[in-house]
């Protein structure tokens, strides 16, 4: 199963000439899950991999950058003859965000449902769950946490019919979890597979919520605002710098880290090397990078720089 991460906007509070506001849309398989849409997301996903319908958005706050850009895309959707259900996620407050922007939405021609989440609540997708927990941002902010089921072991089938186990489906029936012919499926499957974590961190100073929240996970996003000369700022604000970013992925033990909500103050190289100067597996996404998770048996977290498409000369 695929799983990556596209980063539609990765700039701070105002957007650059490179960088768009807050947007980071998962994908793994065929679903679509945003997390925050700020101002010119639709746009952003127009102009690179297309507005696709996604199935849900999860907000991580209601600051006005991590936000604005759901209206329009909304209208989009009703414009477009979606007819696919759509649930916005968020903090205790997103039905009266989206309550004051009803004269604006009118009738949506789709079903769209509005879910407060408490802190730590999981919403459940298959294999998969994607929970809140609790940041330390200007007001309640929420970081989230995708977790994958774990997976069986890999079937031994040359053990399975040293051990008198026709192939077929006494071997289905074993990688089940079932007994054949007094032959047990903890004598033939290896050692669980553990699910893919990634963690999204939302506007946060460092918290130890967001450390546990983050402990072994094979991908961090998270926040940095800032550099260290500018920390007083960043407490101020409740934001984080680089260099707290790459604390909270050391002392969680994270795969790689990502650093997105990029002020235009600082050179990307300068908050890169702030970062790595603490932890060493630290990426810096541009908008329309992505992220790949593969397993952990396959390999590494590695990031995707864009490629965007040849355009085609006009005909004469």
């Amino acid at each position: 199963m695929d799983l990556s991460l596209f980063f539609a906007g990765t700039a701070g509070s105002v957007p650059t000439p490179r960088r768009g506001l807050p947007a980071v849309l998962l994908r793994r398989g065929g679903d679509r899950i945003l997390f925050d849409c700020g101002e010119g997301t639709q746009r952003q996903l127009a102009r690179s991999v297309g507005l696709t319908d996604v199935d849900a958005i999860f907000l991580t706050h209601f600051h006005a950058d991590h936000w604005l850009g759901l209206p329009g895309m909304l209208k989009s959707f009703a414009l477009r003859d979606r007819t696919a259900p759509l649930t916005l996620y968020g903090p205790p407050g997103v039905h009266e965000l989206i309550a004051s922007l009803r004269f604006v939405l009118g009738r949506l021609p789709f079903p769209f449902t509005v879910r407060e989440l408490d802190a730590g609540e999981p919403v459940e997708f298959g294999d998969y769950e994607i929970s809140s927990f609790n940041v330390r941002h200007r007001g309640l902010a929420y970081g989230y946490v995708l977790l994958e089921d774990n997976r069986p072991g890999r079937f031994d089938a040359a053990l399975a019919a040293s051990l008198g186990v026709t192939s077929g489906p006494d071997f289905g029936r074993l990688q089940r979890g079932e007994s054949v012919g007094g032959v047990t499926p903890e004598q033939v499957m290896g050692e669980k597979r553990y699910g893919r974590k990634l963690v999204l961190s939302g506007d946060t100073a460092p918290c130890d919520g967001l450390t546990a929240a983050a402990e072994g996970a094979d991908l961090l996003v998270h926040e940095a605002t800032f550099l260290s000369e500018d920390r007083d700022r960043a407490a101020q604000t409740r934001h984080s710098t680089a260099a707290q970013a790459a604390q909270t992925a050391k002392e969680a033990d994270v795969g790689l880290l990502a650093l997105v909500h990029v002020s235009g103050r600082y050179p990307g190289r300068a908050v890169l090397e702030e970062a790595r100067g603490v932890f060493p597996h630290v990426v810096l996404p541009r908008d329309f990078d992505s992220i790949d998770v593969p397993f952990p048996e396959k390999g590494d977290p590695e990031l995707v720089r864009w490629d965007p498409p040849a355009r085609v000369a006009p005909t004469p």
